[in-house]
């Protein structure tokens, strides 16, 4: 399917990035010919190629990722969505399978894309499960254990010194150069159009009744946006009649939203236990608070103590999780207490990434 800039206009076949400089969107949102969920041949057995109806690409990669477990979380009144049960124990999954399906489908030979862990190592996964090489830049001082799944899969690892954005550049730099496709999570459509898959699973699972809220960790906010355009999409098809609230999380330090939000000071701070998220420039930035304006949402940036906190506690719930999968039940508990959540309402939060990559 055509990308277009929402932007400029711009229309194109295959480009990662408009030339206005715009995140490009699929110029189309596909949407199922039933008018009822409960007339569509919905199989969750596909994974979250059961939604494929709403996908603007066709399966060619699949390691049979989706449709993860809706859990209730009784201690923190909340129910907990496990993301962390992927294939490659995180939520980037959902943006793998449909990013290398589109690399398929344009053809491309060799796939480049930028990661400080968790995304590298689905991009490399899913690029071995297409027989396609790839080429993983990150951190110099990347956690050993998620340069080893990339480095398993067969990979490239370039290392770059530096910031987060050095690393992005100096890969930007290499597909400029020819170098190749780049899968990028942060700028490709196809990964967005993956992460939509986690609203359209959490409805059905709910038997269409979506909840007041929710919560979800916020980086360069893949997932979050994700799950904007996915429940919009679901209402513009008639299959919910609302968008619930999106409330992001942010780490205290790496918080542009809740800058943006709420100042400077609000969103400063220390926060180095959340590693997986410390993006202080978004790509989506501006559409990332348009689906908060547009949801009645909110952000709020946490401390690194909150979300060791958050971790130890849900370790001991049962929830083996890395510690940036805390900051959103940390920003859970934050929430309440500042009343932007109500005791009583109904609330989801997704588990985003495995406690077995510590």
């Amino acid at each position: 399917m055509a990308l277009r800039c929402p932007d400029c206009g711009r229309e194109y076949a295959d480009r990662w990035r408009c030339e206005c400089g715009e995140p490009l969107q699929f110029a189309t949102q596909p949407l199922p010919d039933a008018d009822h969920p409960r007339e569509a041949p919905l199989d969750p057995r596909e994974g979250l190629w059961t939604f494929d109806a709403f996908l603007p690409v066709e399966r060619h990669v699949s390691l049979g990722e989706g449709y993860t477990p809706l859990v209730e979380a009784s201690a923190w009144d909340a129910a907990f969505k496990l993301e962390y049960v992927f294939p490659t124990g995180s939520f980037k999954d959902r943006g793998a399978t449909t990013t290398l399906s589109r690399a398929v489908d344009v053809g491309a030979e060799r796939v480049l894309e930028d990661s400080s862990g968790n995304a590298g190592a689905a991009i490399a996964t899913y690029a071995a499960r297409a027989g396609i090489p790839a080429e993983i830049y990150v951190p110099a001082d990347a956690k050993p254990s998620k340069l080893s799944a990339i480095r398993a899969a067969g990979a490239d690892v370039v290392r770059v010194d530096g910031t987060r954005q050095d690393v992005t550049d100096a890969c930007v730099a290499a597909v400029r150069d020819g170098a190749g496709w780049y899968a990028s999570h942060a700028w490709n459509p196809a990964f967005v159009a993956g992460t939509a898959t986690v609203a359209y699973e959490l409805a059905h699972q709910r038997e269409w009744a979506v909840p007041e809220a929710v919560v979800l960790p916020v980086g360069h906010g893949t997932l979050f946006l994700g799950a904007y355009r996915g429940f919009t999409a679901l209402r513009e098809a008639g299959w919910i009649d609302r968008v619930p609230r999106l409330l992001a999380a942010q780490a205290a330090g790496s918080a542009p939203l809740v800058a943006a939000l709420h100042g400077d000071e609000a969103a400063t701070g220390d926060n180095d236990t959340a590693d997986g998220i410390q993006i202080r420039e978004p790509p989506q930035l501006p559409h990332l608070l348009d689906a908060i304006e547009r949801t009645g949402g909110d952000a709020i940036a946490l401390p690194g103590e909150a979300v060791t906190d958050a971790c130890r506690r849900l370790h001991r719930d049962g929830f083996y999780v890395e510690p940036t999968a805390a900051v959103a039940p940390a920003a859970l508990r934050a929430y309440r207490e500042r009343s932007v959540l109500d005791p009583g309402d109904d609330v989801v939060v997704p588990l985003t990434g495995s406690g077995l990559k510590e």
